[in-house]
């Protein structure tokens, strides 16, 4: 089974081309950064990933995602090799979307400069309860006293 899932922010905003083919394809790539739980001292606390997405998601990507947002991703790792004119040979893995979702609201990515063009923007905003210590405008969701958390 090829499945990954990551949850990061945009390192740039996503770049799309459309393949030469008789029914043209959107073709998206971006950056992922995402945060290591745990990074040994000394070692960077951050992997970086290339993302790509075809069709209608890679059209939502360029629409919707911009550089600095929080973004779920879900696909499969694609790995490519070629020989450049040195006859030198290269190596890169991607991910290849196959869902991709928003991570963070709207409020929270405009606080720290985003600029978001969001479908939601349309809706009517949903009154959420109230909560005494909302994080990054998400509320915590009710738990009973005895629930244990898996974290």
């Amino acid at each position: 089974m090829n499945k990954v899932m990551l949850m990061g922010r945009l390192t740039r905003d996503p770049e799309v081309r459309y393949s030469q083919s008789a029914n043209p394809v959107a073709v998206a790539r971006y950056g992922l950064a995402v945060r290591k739980q745990f990074a040994k001292q000394g070692e960077p606390d951050v992997d970086f990933f290339n993302i790509v997405a075809f069709g209608k998601a890679g059209e939502f990507a360029e629409k919707f995602f911009r550089k600095g947002q929080m973004v779920a991703v879900v696909g499969r790792l694609q790995t490519n090799s070629w020989e450049d004119q040195q006859k030198v040979k290269h190596t890169s893995i991607e991910v290849v979307v196959e869902e991709q979702h928003f991570a963070e609201s709207k409020s929270s990515a405009e606080s720290r400069g985003v600029m978001t063009n969001s479908p939601l923007d349309t809706m009517s905003p949903v009154s959420a309860p109230p909560s005494s210590n909302p994080v990054d405008g998400f509320m915590p969701t009710t738990m009973e006293e005895d629930d244990d958390l898996p974290f």
